[in-house]
């Protein structure tokens, strides 16, 4: 996916969050570590001001990549990553289970 918008990603021992600012308004999306392996994905936020842009979707992507380059395994507590994972069968190989 292309995207006209740069991820970051912020971690501590025990959580994460990866951001997206968009013409001055910013989307999330937070995880927690659960072990050395698992993140738990517990909340994706994208202000109305950039529904329908991809956004949300760009930041659950961009947890599948580096869960897949680290060898972690992801749960989706979160709605809305659960069913963009449900929505991308070639995304499903980091589901933890």
């Amino acid at each position: 996916m292309s995207a006209d918008f740069e991820i970051t990603r912020e971690e501590t021992e025990s959580k994460g969050r990866y951001t997206a600012v968009v013409d001055g308004h910013e989307a999330e999306m937070t995880y927690s570590r659960a072990g050395a392996s698992t993140i738990i994905i517990d909340h994706t936020g994208v202000p109305d001001a950039l529904r329908g842009r991809g956004v949300g979707k760009a930041l659950v992507l961009r947890g599948v990549e580096d869960a897949r380059a680290e060898g972690r395994k992801i749960v989706p507590l979160c709605p809305f990553a659960k069913a963009q994972i449900a929505r991308h069968p070639e995304w499903q190989d980091v589901l933890q289970g």
